[in-house]
C-alpha cells in the first residue's frame, strides 16, 4: 500500500510540473533572504564598520532588510502555489471518498470526508511547505558560508549532514511505530464509543469484568505504542542537536583557529548567523514536521486510497450501487445493480443472537432456507425477536454464532447491501421532490415511466397526484405516517435489491392497501420478499409462515400451522377476536420534546430508532428490547 501511496503520489506531482516549478522559482527569492542573512552583516563587519567605515556597514544592513522584503513577497506568493498544489489533492481525496461511500457503502465515508481528508490536506500543505524551506534554506545558507570562506563549510557541515542523516534513518521506524500508535488508539475510541452508551446493559447482564479486561488490554496495548514512539522520538531530538546545534559549539570552539587561518571577525558572525537564524530553525521545523506529520499523512492516506477488498467485490464483478432504505449505524448503504439469482435467497445456518454475553439467546440454532421468489411471513408474539431476525438478515446485527447468507453469498460486507433491502416500521422521507424519495435507492433517475409503473403497483397513485406528480415538492411532516410508508415502499420496489425485507412496513396502512402493497412486492420479477406480519391476511397470503415463539418455534403453510402448532392456533385466534395488533414507535409522532421520525430538512436517511429514555437525538439499531425467550426451529 505504501509503494502504491507513493506511486500515485509521483504521477500527482508529475502532472502539475508547472506549479512545482512555480514554487521553485518563488522560493529562490526566499534562497537570496538567506543568503543575506549571514553574507550582510559579515560584509558589514569587515568592509564597514571594522574598517572604520560605518556608511558601507550602514549600507549593507539596508541591502540585508532590502533581502527580508523581497523574500516576504516570495513568501506570498509561495503560499498561493502551495495553494494550487494542495487544492487539487483534497479535491481528488474529496472525490474518490465520495464514489466509495456511494459506490461501495463504505462505512467510513463520513469520517474520511469530514475528518480524514481535511487532515491530508493540511498535513500535505505543511509538508511541502516545511520540506521546500528546508531545501532552499539549506542551499542558501551553504552557498553563503561558502562565500563568506571555505573553511567555514568544514566546520558547519558535517554535523549537519550527520544530523539530516540520522533523521533520514529514523522516518521509516518512527512511521511505523506512529501508525501503530494510532491504530491502538483508534480501537481504544471505538471500544469505549461501544461500551460507555451501554453501561446499564453491561451492569444489568453482569459482564463488567469481561468489559474491563477487554478495555485494560486495548489500553496496555496504546501504551506500549506510546513508549516505542517515545523511545524513536529520543533520536529525533538528538538529530536536532547533532545537526543544528553541535554547529555553534564547533564555531566557537574553533574561532581561534579559524582566525589564525584568515578567517575575518565578519565571516565568523555571518557564520553563526546562519546557524542559528537560517539552519537551526529549517532543521528544528523539518524534524518536527516531517518526522510526526509526515507518518499521519501516509497511515491517512493509506486509508483514503485504499483499494477494494474482496468484500467489495463479487465472483461476477462489482456492481454499480446506490443507497439502501436499510442503514447500518454509520449510515452505510447502497443497492447493487441486476445479477443472477441465486436458487437460494435466504439461508440462515445454526444462527444464534443474544444481546449480552450473559444473556439467553432471542435466536438459537435457527435454520432457515427461503427460495428465490418465495413469499415468507413472520409472525410471532411482541418482542419475541422478529425484528431481531430482519436485523440479522439485513447485516444491521450480526449472529454471535452461525451464518446468514442473502443470494449464496455472506450478508455483512459492503459487497451485500445491494441484494437486500429493508423497510422498517416508521418509514423515513426526505425533503425533495418525490421523485428524489422513490429513487434514493437507485444510482441514476428513474424514467418516469417505470416511477409510474412502480406507484401504480404499490398503490402510490392517489398520493402522487394529490401531491401533485413526480416533480411535486414533499414535506415529510405534512404527510401522514401511512403516506410515508407508501413512498418508502414504493422506493424499495424500485430498487434493484431481490430480497425485500418488509419489518411491519404495512402497520399504518388499512388491508386493503396492505394487501396491494405486499402483492406488488410478491408478484416484482425475481423479487423474492420476507414480511413480519402484524395481521391474519398477511399469513394467509404468504407461501410460507414462520412462527416465533421461543422452543416452540414452527414453519411451514398457514394451514399446517393452524393445525399443528397451538401457538399459532392462538394467535390467529387473537387476530381473528380483535382490532389488528401492531407494534408503536417508542414516541408518538409529534410528541412535546418533538422527537419524531421524520427526517428534517437536508437528511438523508436515518441510522436507527429513536429510543426512549435516552438523550434526545441518540439512536439505536433497530431491534427487540423484549425478553423472548430463546427461538429454535421446528419442523
Amino acid at each position: 500500500m505504501t509503494e502504491r501511496i507513493h506511486r500515485l503520489g509521483l504521477r500527482f506531482l508529475r502532472v502539475r510540473w508547472r506549479v512545482l516549478v512555480r514554487l521553485g522559482g518563488w522560493s529562490v527569492l526566499e534562497t537570496a533572504q538567506t543568503f543575506l542573512t549571514g553574507y550582510a552583516p559579515a560584509r558589514a563587519l569587515d568592509a564597514g564598520f571594522l574598517a572604520g567605515r560605518p556608511e558601507v556597514g550602514l549600507g549593507w544592513l539596508a541591502v540585508a532588510g532590502l533581502g527580508v522584503l523581497v523574500g516576504a513577497y516570495g513568501t506570498a506568493r509561495v503560499y498561493a502555489a502551495v495553494a494550487a498544489l494542495v487544492e487539487p489533492l483534497r479535491d481528488r481525496l474529496v472525490e474518490r471518498v465520495v464514489a466509495r461511500g456511494v459506490r461501495e457503502a463504505d462505512a467510513g465515508a463520513l469520517s474520511g470526508l469530514t475528518q480524514q481528508v481535511e487532515i491530508a490536506r493540511d498535513t500535505f500543505a505543511g509538508l511541502v511547505m516545511v520540506s521546500r524551506s528546508f531545501l532552499f534554506t539549506t542551499v542558501g545558507a551553504l552557498v553563503g558560508l561558502f562565500s563568506l570562506d571555505p573553511l567555514l563549510l568544514l566546520v558547519v557541515g558535517p554535523p549537519l549532514l550527520a544530523g539530516v542523516g540520522l533523521f533520514a534513518a529514523t522516518l521509516g521506524p518512527l512511521a511505523r511505530r506512529q501508525e501503530t500508535f494510532l491504530v491502538a488508539d483508534e480501537a481504544l475510541a471505538e471500544n469505549l464509543g461501544a461500551v460507555c452508551p451501554g453501561l446499564r446493559d453491561v451492569t444489568a447482564s453482569g459482564a463488567e469484568t469481561r468489559i474491563a479486561a477487554g478495555t485494560d488490554t486495548r489500553i496496555d496495548t496504546e501504551l506500549r505504542a506510546a513508549r516505542s514512539l517515545a523511545r524513536w522520538g529520543v533520536l529525533r531530538v538528538a538529530s536536532l542537536a547533532l545537526g543544528g546545534q553541535l554547529p555553534i559549539v564547533l564555531l566557537l570552539v574553533a574561532a581561534p583557529w579559524l582566525l589564525d587561518r584568515g578567517v575575518t571577525p565578519g565571516a565568523l558572525v555571518g557564520a553563526l548567523a546562519y546557524v542559528t537564524q537560517s539552519l537551526l530553525p529549517a532543521l528544528n521545523n523539518l524534524v518536527h514536521g516531517l518526522g510526526s506529520s509526515g507518518s499521519r499523512l501516509v497511515v491517512v492516506l493509506r486509508r483514503l486510497v485504499r483499494e477494494k477488498t474482496a468484500d467489495t467485490t463479487d465472483h461476477d464483478g462489482p456492481a454499480p450501487q446506490a443507497p439502501t432504505e436499510d442503514t447500518d449505524s454509520t449510515g452505510s448503504t447502497g443497492p447493487s445493480a441486476p445479477h443472477a439469482p441465486h436458487l437460494t435467497a435466504l439461508s440462515l445456518a445454526s444462527v444464534t443472537f443474544a444481546y449480552g454475553p450473559h444473556s439467553a439467546p432471542v435466536i438459537d440454532d435457527l435454520d432457515l432456507d427461503v427460495p428465490a421468489g418465495a413469499h415468507l411471513a413472520v409472525v410471532g408474539p411482541s418482542g419475541i425477536g422478529k425484528s431481531t431476525l430482519t436485523a440479522l438478515v439485513a447485516g444491521l446485527l450480526r449472529p454471535g454464532r452461525g451464518t446468514v447468507r442473502v443470494d449464496g453469498r455472506p450478508v455483512t460486507g459492503p459487497g451485500a447491501v445491494g441484494r437486500r433491502v429493508l423497510i422498517p416500521q416508521e418509514a423515513y422521507v426526505v425533503t425533495g421532490t418525490l421523485a428524489e424519495n422513490l429513487g434514493l435507492l437507485r444510482p441514476d433517475p428513474v424514467p418516469e415511466a417505470e416511477l409510474l409503473a412502480a406507484a401504480e403497483a404499490v398503490g402510490l397513485v392517489p398520493l402522487l397526484e394529490a401531491l401533485g406528480g413526480p416533480s411535486a415538492h414533499v414535506d415529510p411532516a405534512a404527510l401522514s405516517a401511512g403516506e410515508r410508508q407508501l413512498v418508502a415502499l414504493t422506493r424499495a420496489y424500485l430498487s434493484y435489491a431481490p430480497l425485500a425485507l418488509l419489518d411491519e412496513a404495512t402497520c399504518h396502512l388499512d388491508p386493503a392497501a396492505e394487501e396491494r402493497a405486499e402483492r406488488a412486492f410478491a408478484a416484482r420479477p425475481g423479487g423474492t420478499l420476507v414480511v413480519v406480519a402484524h395481521r391474519i391476511s398477511s399469513a394467509r397470503r404468504a407461501d410460507r409462515v414462520l412462527m416465533m415463539d421461543g422452543r416452540r418455534t414452527a414453519y411451514g403453510t398457514h394451514e399446517e400451522l393452524v393445525r399443528g402448532s397451538a401457538s399459532y392456533r392462538a394467535l390467529v385466534g387473537g387476530w381473528a377476536s380483535g382490532p389488528s395488533r401492531r407494534s408503536e414507535p417508542a414516541l408518538a409522532l409529534g410528541d412535546p420534546d418533538r422527537v419524531d421520525t421524520v427526517a428534517g430538512p437536508g437528511l438523508a436517511g436515518d441510522g436507527g430508532h429513536v429510543v426512549a429514555h435516552r438523550p434526545v437525538g441518540q439512536v439505536q439499531t433497530p431491534g427487540d428490547l423484549g425478553d423472548g425467550g430463546t427461538l429454535r426451529r421446528q419442523g
